[in-house]
């Protein structure tokens, strides 16, 4: 397998779940179960004052959720002021742990009197016991809590129990959904760490070249078809350890698809299938562990140690072409537009570049309550948007070619160069 990308699962395996779309209505609560309603009894009930619930899904962290919990104790405003203490709080959940997790972080409690910091202790059983099953929980809670207090338009935000978050996450979140977005990924940054040992070098390497593939498509995404709330400069990522939306975009797609791992790639699937944004902001940035022996099947550490078992056999991964995937956001541009016009006109032309039938189409766009549905449908369907994969060295060697073929005869805006660089992304000169 040299596919080594957790996008590779998402149309066979997790990261499938679907819920129904309506636009114009928020699902009601749904009843808690008795997993539910265990974790909500054991939390303080939120303060008046809450606008933002974070949730650390934790098993077993009970070395790493220290500095997971002095990080989000620092936070502050864009000017380095503390952030109100009521304004926000951290709710971690045990599962499953056979470690002093709990009480770990009940000592971090008292060390950050100023952190409304909650811990609940589940065993969630059998077939549940998996990361989605936590995060939903915790995910709910937080959006009930923010309800509760009268902030619909409060935010959940998500993070993990090896992650550190700089000190201006939250407001860097608040700013980016005050702009308009109404979810947000975060830039994920690895600790640079185990220098020295077999083979690390090699997997750096390619998680450079990785990182530097993905932003480098981000960049001309953005060319061919940009998102009003969602320009360059941008990223690629909208995992679990950085991830934020509001408690209203969260009630309207659903809740978090309860699957056993990429449930944060669901839950962006969920908001596309809803026409709900999604921005990858680069200023709200974490940095989370390296390690190898992570707590879900498919996830970084499972990465890792693709990318790291590559190297030692001396193969290169694959990755999407990226003059296809070009091909498919042209398309993408051109099929919004159709939509939005009311599918009256141009249906033949899409429909032979999409490779379907015209009436299919038309019958399909009419029917589709959001674009979100009718890309999924065409996605599935349209032999003119499928994509093959080619070793990665080449597709680094295509991209700048195509993004220097597709720049606009505008200026490109002076925040480009801005972007921030960061370890293991020297790409910024070949984008311009």
């Amino acid at each position: 397998m040299d596919h080594a990308t957790p996008a590779r699962f998402l149309a066979a395996h997790e990261a499938t779940a679907t819920v129904p779309v309506f636009p114009a209505l928020l699902l009601p609560s749904p009843p808690r179960d008795g997993c539910a309603a265990r974790l909500h009894k054991q939390l303080l009930p939120p303060r008046p004052g809450l606008r933002v619930s974070v949730i650390i899904p934790a098993k077993d962290e009970a070395a790493n959720l220290p500095a997971t919990l002095a990080a989000l104790a620092a936070q502050t405003d864009t000017q380095g002021r503390p952030m109100a203490p009521d304004s926000y709080e951290v709710i971690v959940l045990a599962n499953n742990c056979q470690d002093a997790t709990a009480a770990v972080v009940r000592g971090q409690a008292q060390r950050f009197p100023g952190l409304v910091l909650h811990v609940a202790e589940l065993c969630l059983p059998g077939k549940m016991a998996h990361v989605g099953r936590a995060r939903r929980l915790l995910m709910d809670e937080a959006c009930a809590r923010l309800e509760q207090v009268g902030s619909s338009a409060g935010i959940i935000a998500s993070t993990d129990a090896d992650t550190r978050v700089v000190p201006t996450w939250l407001a860097a979140i608040q700013t980016e959904i005050a702009a308009g977005a109404d979810a947000v990924g975060g830039r994920i940054l690895t600790e640079a760490d185990e220098y020295g040992q077999p083979g690390i070098e090699s997997l750096q390497r390619i998680q450079t070249r990785d990182a530097a593939y993905h932003l480098l498509c981000a960049r001309l995404e953005d060319q061919l078809d940009p998102v009003l709330t969602d320009r360059w400069p941008r990223h690629h990522q909208h995992f679990g350890a950085s991830l934020a939306l509001t408690a209203q975009a969260y009630r309207q797609v659903g809740g978090l698809p309860e699957v056993r791992f990429l449930e944060d790639e669901a839950l962006c699937q969920a908001l596309h299938r809803h026409d709900l944004t999604l921005r990858h902001s680069p200023w709200v940035q974490v940095v989370t562990s390296a390690r190898r022996d992570g707590r879900v099947e498919v996830g970084l550490s499972w990465q890792l140690r693709e990318w790291l078992r590559m190297s030692q056999q001396q193969r290169e991964p694959h990755v999407e072409d990226p003059a296809q995937l070009a091909r498919r956001w042209r398309l993408r541009c051109q099929l919004r537009a159709y939509w939005a016009s009311g599918a009256t006109n141009q249906h033949a032309a899409i429909a032979a570049r999409l490779h379907v039938p015209a009436a299919e189409l038309v019958r399909k766009a009419w029917q589709a309550p959001t674009f979100g549905t009718l890309w999924e449908w065409a996605l599935e369907n349209a032999p003119g948007l499928q994509v093959s994969w080619l070793p990665l060295s080449r597709a680094l060697l295509a991209l700048p070619r195509l993004i220097r073929a597709n720049l606009r005869s505008v200026e490109v805006p002076p925040e480009v160069s801005a972007f921030p660089v960061n370890r293991g992304d020297r790409w910024s000169a070949v984008v311009r």
